[in-house]
């Protein structure tokens, strides 16, 4: 695991050459520190200037070098650099916070009383929800509109599968969006039963929806960024990596992290449709020291809990099913061109084993000449065993709840060969030498921990199964670890000024209650964040 308390030379070329002390914001001392540097070196303490680390080291030498009005003792407690989402929807989670929420739910019957108890506060005239997931209920086939149309003839209703690709909709909103029997949809399905819509729209299909949905007013998403922040600070994040935002929403992102009434990191990646690329491919890249706009987020294909994940061969549990490209390949292979004479990033959703075999050749081919672009695939969920060798140079983002939620599942719908290609993340790690780690919240849990724990143990938290979900595959604590920090600041081209506890570097960093790189693993889910600090600011 870590190497014994080993001090770093910076902070001690520092102090021993400054005849005074040399006067800092903040000094933490007496702490557990995890700095995830090159040499995975611990530490006692570190100094904060400016929103930066000046020095990191032993209590003594801190003490020695640096003076401070602002003391901290930690008495012992565990210190790591602030956590990274490598792959999330920060603006998604804190809308859905606006809705009804229908995660975990074990039957549609739950769902339906959520609905009503939601709209009886609310009184809304278009109801919205997310987080139903059939996969979870006794009868695990998709939903219909029948109880909704019962209840709700004249009030639109759209509730978001947990993977936010399918939707269930009443009759009144496929009135409202113009959509019958005979609408026709490439890139996703209009599910049908005896030849009747059953409500629930797949894929591409759910665009007609989102078009009708009423857009919130200014001080609605304010309300929802600043919801989202806070859920995440309390919970150990300091930098969302948010796969897929349009101009409006970075842009209020960014002037309320200029105001300070947004406090966390933005790594932004940008929707690629046609309106943003030729805004953003004409402003190019945008950074500040809270948000980076530099990548564009592309979809491959669908979700494999939807049957939506474009596979190679069919479904082992629905005949002759192969999923869909949302993305065309051609589509892509010339968004894929275009972004290679840019300098931005592409990350690409891609599931299943065909999606990713095509993302994966396109990439190769658009960077055969090009070094350092850091192109990624986003879940990287499903890989042909014989195509493994293509993430050499391309960087897989995972998320590893993915993996223990999906494991009742999964196996169904890939059969016993595929399986073994899915949710490989020791594979990736060790064909790439990184991997970047995230949850995709609000599809999953935001809690860090959590992805912490199932990365190692390859569990659910109620320590199924018994040896873990194809153990193999599951990382140690430190590589853990920097897939949540110095990795996933990398695939953001931000490991330079953030990632690890080093003098230099945004002073960034989280106080937890006990040893996660110790403590017994079934005991890190519950670990607590005692304090979030950004740019040396305890913004929890």
């Amino acid at each position: 695991m870590y190497k014994p308390l080993i001090y770093l030379i910076s902070a001690v070329v520092v102090i021993s050459c400054s005849p005074e002390k040399q006067q800092a914001d903040l000094i933490i001392t007496n702490a557990n520190i995890y700095t995830v540097n090159d040499q995975s070196e611990t530490a006692q303490a570190f100094a904060i200037k400016d929103g930066l680390f000046i020095g990191v080291g032993t209590s003594k030498e801190i003490r020695k070098g640096y003076s401070s009005d602002q003391i901290i003792d930690l008495e012992g407690k565990t210190v790591v650099p602030g956590l990274i989402d490598g792959h999330c929807h920060f603006n998604n989670l804190g809308v859905f916070m606006q809705t009804v929420d229908l995660t975990g739910t074990k039957s549609f019957t739950e769902i339906l009383e959520r609905v009503k108890v939601f709209q009886k506060e609310k009184n809304l005239s278009f109801i919205k929800g997310r987080g139903w997931d059939q996969n979870d209920w006794e009868v695990k086939e998709y939903p219909t509109k029948d109880s909704l149309d019962k209840r709700y003839p004249n009030i639109p209703i759209a509730l978001t599968r947990i993977d936010g690709h399918a939707l269930l909709v009443n009759q009144a909103a496929l009135d409202l969006a113009g959509i019958n029997e005979d609408t026709k949809v490439s890139g996703g399905e209009i599910m049908k039963k005896n030849g009747k819509i059953t409500g629930v729209l797949v894929d591409n299909a759910m665009k007609m929806i989102g078009e009708i949905i009423p857009e919130l007013g200014l001080q609605e998403r304010i309300q929802a960024l600043k919801d989202a922040e806070n859920h995440c600070l309390q919970l150990g994040l300091t930098t969302v990596s948010d796969a897929g935002l349009g101009r409006k929403t970075i842009d209020l992102i960014d002037s309320l992290q200029q105001s300070g009434d947004l406090k966390i990191k933005v790594y932004a990646m940008v929707s690629a449709s046609d309106e943003n690329l030729d805004y953003y491919l004409k402003k190019g890249i945008s950074k500040t020291d809270r948000l980076n706009v530099r990548s564009f987020k592309v979809y491959a294909d669908g979700a494999l809990g939807s049957r939506g994940a474009t596979l190679k061969k069919p479904y082992s549990d629905r005949d002759g099913h192969y999923g869909a490209m949302v993305t065309s390949i051609d589509d892509l292979a010339d968004l894929a061109r275009t972004l290679a004479k840019s300098d931005f990033q592409m990350n690409t959703h891609a599931i299943g084993d065909s999606a990713n075999s095509y993302v994966l050749k396109t990439y190769a081919k658009e960077l055969k000449s090009k070094t350092n672009r850091r192109w990624r695939i986003e879940h990287a969920q499903v890989i042909d065993l014989d195509e493994f060798d293509y993430f050499t140079e391309i960087i897989p983002s995972v998320q590893p709840t993915h993996a223990t939620s999906d494991m009742y599942w999964s196996e169904d719908r890939l059969g016993p060969e595929r399986i073994k290609g899915a949710y490989a993340f020791k594979t990736l790690l060790e064909i790439n030498g990184r991997i970047v780690l995230g949850t995709d919240f609000p599809v999953e849990k935001v809690n860090p921990m959590l992805t912490f724990y199932a990365a190692v143990s390859r569990q659910d938290v109620s320590g199924f199964p018994e040896r873990g979900f194809e153990i193999e595959n599951g990382l140690n604590r430190e590589e853990t670890l920097k897939g949540m920090t110095i990795w996933a600041a990398y695939a953001n081209f931000e490991d330079e000024e953030k990632g690890s506890i080093e003098p230099n570097k945004f002073a960034d960093f989280v106080v937890l209650d006990r040893d996660i790189m110790e403590v017994p693993i079934d005991e890190v889910p519950i670990i607590k964040i005692n304090g979030t600090y950004i740019n040396g600011e305890k913004v929890y």
